[in-house]
């Protein structure tokens, strides 16, 4: 399944750093969030899961007494020895694109509101506003 560069590049993505838990055949696995934004997050782990492959998953989140329990699909993968998909770093370290997968209007917008605020954490409420929010040109 060929990874589709529009949509992994929909929202803007902020450094996040999150544990992430999931299920591979019978083992759970536990990595971390590289980056992460309102449409989908970047899992470092040296055993990618197959694109196409959806699943669930929980991230702790510090301000969250309980891990948000989502779903999501893996898009794009980058595997230890071979070459990233077209379109991405060639630095680019092990892991996983996964884009999240939301039952519904209302839980889109929880998750939305949740990254969001993740994202002005991790970047700074000013830093943020520059560069995810459009600004009437100044004249």
């Amino acid at each position: 399944m060929a990874r589709d560069d529009s949509d992994r590049r929909a929202h803007p993505r902020a450094p996040v750093e999150l544990k992430v838990e999931y299920r591979k055949r019978d083992s759970f696995l536990a990595d971390y969030t590289k980056n992460i934004s309102k449409g989908g997050m970047f899992v470092r782990t040296d055993y990618p899961l197959d694109v196409g492959t959806e699943l669930l998953f929980r991230m702790s989140v510090p301000s969250l007494p309980e891990p948000l329990s989502l779903r999501g699909q893996v898009t794009w993968v980058v595997r230890e020895g071979e070459p990233p998909p077209p379109g991405v770093d060639p630095n680019q370290e092990p892991g996983m694109g996964i884009r999240f997968i939301f039952a519904d209007e209302a839980e889109r917008s929880a998750v939305e509101s949740r990254v969001e605020n993740l994202m002005i954490r991790s970047l700074g409420a000013r830093l943020y506003s520059r560069l995810f929010t459009k600004e009437p040109e100044r004249k």
